[in-house]
């Protein structure tokens, strides 16, 4: 009896150590780097499908145990577990969990040790470490942090949906659920949003916040420790006409400072994550984040454009302040008045790195409050500087009250 010869790429795969219970049943694009798969404790199931030059695989993954995965232009760090489902353009670090039926898009960024269960749908959503996702959500357009384990994470019960396009047919909607100057730090309280529920986009949650379950939040909330019950929605019916954005002030708000802590974000992984690569760090795995964050960045700044482009007549003007305000929030050059903050704090980042090694983890989370703090007021200052700068060049284009936004509340630490 004949049998099929096993294709070149999984042979390779093979000999370095890589396990395939069924390699025939394995499709590996003609298009992927064999040199960036590595065979190291690598297992890979049948029905799986891998494309895409960039793809990454480390140390450790298992990919297709709970049903087949399709994986293309994906980043994946050691021990990571992709259970089943479809994985494109997005990036998962260290130890991270996608269960089965996972439908995971571009631009999302599920740091070390997050978690989602089976049926969850993502794109431009960045998790960071430990936050954990129940079955059955979607979940898009969405930064989510908070917590300080895997015993202590921010967490979303299953059926809740982030409510992410609007009847004016906009998605200039994204919510930031914790923030990055103090969540990067992992000494935040959680926050909980109870399954049954949704979040309307554009908003904003500060630390500590808990959502009931089958509550549909609508309204920004940035005092801690408060809990969120939803009654019935009242019944109404009333004139509406698509395209009128009473909400205007807020949307533009909250928008620009999500942008703001994305670019913030950039500039930690720039500046100190870049301080840990390591095998289980490699520089194509920071490459691969910094790329899918300036997609998520440029995809705030194209879906809050094509408001303005319905909201408002003058598109002349906005289209000659318009690129002005996506350089000021894809620069990464220093802020001149927050290079001693930044610097300060790479010494201690140095200093860590010195007593725990090249783990990023425990390096961040054995830092003292001070040590936190300095680089928590770098960060913010990148934030309160860039959404400042985006507001007043606007000047030409919105009402001038609109730039009250700038005496905004911050998120509370």
């Amino acid at each position: 009896m004949m049998t099929r010869n096993i294709p070149e790429k999984i042979e390779i795969l093979l000999r370095k150590g890589a396990v395939f219970p069924d390699p025939h049943n394995v499709i590996i694009g003609d298009e992927v780097d064999i040199d960036r798969i590595s065979g190291n404790r690598l297992i890979i199931y049948s029905g799986c499908k891998i494309y895409g030059s960039s793809t990454l695989i480390l140390d450790g993954v298992k990919i297709g145990y709970e049903g087949p995965v399709t994986l293309e232009n994906c980043q994946v760090g050691s021990e990571v577990n992709l259970k089943g489902g479809y994985f494109k353009d997005s990036v998962f670090l260290k130890s991270s969990i996608l269960g089965y039926g996972s439908h995971v898009r571009e631009g999302t960024i599920l740091e070390e040790e997050t978690s989602i269960a089976h049926t969850v749908g993502l794109k431009h959503t960045i998790l960071f470490p430990y936050v954990t996702l129940g079955s059955l959500i979607n979940f898009c357009d969405c930064f989510m942090s908070g917590g300080t384990s895997r015993k202590d994470h921010s967490e979303v019960g299953s059926s809740y949906i982030h409510f992410n396009y609007t009847p004016n047919q906009d998605k200039a909607t994204p919510s930031l659920i914790g923030d990055v100057p103090n969540g990067v730090m992992l000494k935040q309280k959680p926050i909980f949003l109870g399954g049954q529920g949704g979040l309307v986009g554009p908003c904003r949650l500060t630390f500590g916040t808990t959502i009931a379950a089958g509550t549909i939040c609508r309204k920004d909330e940035l005092r801690p420790g408060r809990l969120i019950i939803g009654g019935p929605v009242k019944n109404e019916n009333i004139p509406f006409t698509p395209g009128n954005n009473i909400n205007i002030k807020k949307i533009i708000d909250n928008n620009f400072i999500y942008i703001a802590n994305l670019s913030a974000l950039m500039f930690w992984y720039s500046q100190v994550r870049s301080q840990f690569i390591s095998l289980d760090f490699p520089e194509t795995l920071l490459s691969g984040l910094k790329e899918k964050l300036n997609l998520a960045i440029l995809e705030r700044i194209k879906r809050l454009k094509e408001l303005f482009d319905k909201t408002y007549d003058n598109n002349a003007v906005i289209e000659r302040i318009w690129s002005e305000i996506e350089n000021n929030f894809i620069s990464e050059e220093d802020l001149p008045g927050l290079i001693p903050l930044k610097n300060s704090f790479l010494d201690i980042i140095y200093s860590g790195i010195k007593n725990f090694g090249k783990e990023y983890l425990p390096v961040i989370k054995n830092l003292s409050d001070e040590e936190s703090n300095i680089g928590t007021q770098w960060l913010q200052g990148i934030v309160d500087i860039k959404t400042d700068t985006a507001l007043k060049l606007l000047q030409p284009v919105c009402p001038i009250n609109l730039l009250q936004s700038s005496q905004r509340e911050p998120i509370s630490p």
